[in-house]
């Protein structure tokens, strides 16, 4: 009976040591679902998919504008269509961007990594790192976002061509 006392007496303070070290149990549930890479793949799907059901409820709704407004002008009138035209390249830029950016992203951060854990070992004083590692960071961020911007143009550019030259054929063949 002595060692069992002895037991539980060096057992309980280690069990409210570590009770008020831990975080809850809501906290480690919630670390230990974000962990797990079906979880990221699952979200990323997720997010992807609300994107597509938005993106694809706003194309309903401009190509409707777009029929409302082409029944109601002439049929000479091309304004509707190019009205109809810039949204679809917009909307279609927008998602194109989205896209690159969640596969930009991650790449960005492996670069990023490799960068600074090479100055690391080129011995570069912990000050020094940290300088460069802001100034990298400025630099990656600044030219993933011109790449994106010129991207989603040249996307957007290009869809509201073809998203013109198809509405006005589509206008002239139904009437």
């Amino acid at each position: 009976m002595n060692m069992e006392n002895q037991e539980e007496e060096e057992s309980a303070p280690t069990a409210t040591a570590t009770a008020t070290s831990q975080p809850s149990s809501k906290y480690q549930l919630f670390l230990a679902i974000m962990s797990k890479r079906r979880t990221w793949v699952c979200l990323f799907v997720l997010v992807y998919a609300i994107l597509l059901s938005s993106s694809w409820n706003f194309l309903k709704s401009i190509l409707s504008w777009y029929k409302n407004q082409a029944q109601v002008t002439s049929a000479s009138s091309g304004w509707p269509a190019l009205y109809a035209s810039v949204l679809l390249g917009a909307v279609f830029g927008i998602l194109s961007m989205i896209a690159a950016l969640a596969v930009a992203v991650p790449a960005t951060l492996v670069i990023w990594i490799t960068v600074v854990v090479l100055l690391a070992f080129c011995g570069k004083p912990r000050r020094a790192l940290v300088i460069e590692g802001r100034k990298i960071t400025r630099e990656i961020i600044g030219s993933v976002f011109k790449i994106l911007l010129k991207e989603g143009n040249v996307v957007a550019a290009v869809c509201a061509v073809l998203g013109y030259f198809a509405l006005v054929r589509r206008n002239y063949e139904g009437d």
